[in-house]
């Protein structure tokens, strides 16, 4: 690892990841917006709240703040927005009544 790698500590890494996540998020948002394709918007938001849940998890654990009620929040953030996500991409069963597989 360099002197730069080295100068950061990991919650500061775990930072740097968020910015990231939140400029991906508006991102893809602008394009969605501006020209109407793209990743469709709840299942965007959903997905990143879930990214966002666990990396703010991820960096409350690594500073050793593993009481409280931030981890616990931060893992309950994830878990919903991952259900969210599964429920947008969740598709229904063929209809074999209409012949349709």
């Amino acid at each position: 690892m360099g002197a730069a790698a080295g100068a950061l500590a990991p919650q500061a890494w775990i930072d740097l990841i968020l910015v990231g996540v939140l400029l991906e998020g508006c991102v893809l948002l602008a394009l969605r917006r501006s020209t109407g394709r793209g990743v469709p918007i709840a299942g965007l938001i959903a997905n990143l709240v879930a990214g966002a849940g666990l990396l703010l998890a991820l960096r409350q654990t690594l500073g050793g703040e593993i009481g409280g009620i931030w981890l616990p929040a931060f893992l309950l953030l994830a878990l919903v927005g991952h259900i969210t996500d599964l429920a947008l991409r969740w598709q229904r069963a063929p209809d074999a009544r209409h012949g349709r597989l």
